[in-house]
């Protein structure tokens, strides 16, 4: 009987509990790993995103000033008016975003963004 057993345990394909853990575990590190990696390409999209934001204001602010010889008096306000970049046409929206913002400066025309 004994033999029987043996011969047919020995003939037994399959995964045993302490492999299918090892290999759990071996997925757990990986996807560890990605999550990280990942993370960080987050993050350089983000300061990508603020810095062609800044330079689109920019480039709206000092394409309002070459039109009209002075600087817009902001981005955007309530009223869409025209002494704005949004409300002259030269933006088709104010920049948004929740993890920067863009400062505009109406006298100079100057754009910045501390978080860039």
């Amino acid at each position: 009987m004994y033999r029987r057993f043996h011969q047919v345990r020995k003939n037994d394909d399959g995964f045993t509990l302490t492999e299918m853990l090892i290999v759990i575990v071996i997925l757990g590190v990986l996807s560890g790993i990605v999550v990280f990696a990942v993370s960080a390409f987050n993050n350089d999209g983000v300061t990508a995103s603020c810095k062609a934001d800044v330079k689109t204001v920019e480039i709206a602010s000092e394409a309002y000033y070459a039109k009209v010889g002075k600087y817009a008096s902001a981005i955007d306000d309530d009223k869409h008016t025209s002494t704005t970049l949004v409300g002259a046409g030269y933006l088709k929206e104010a920049p948004s975003s929740a993890k920067y913002t863009v400062a505009y400066t109406a006298g100079t025309g100057a754009v910045s963004s501390p978080s860039c």
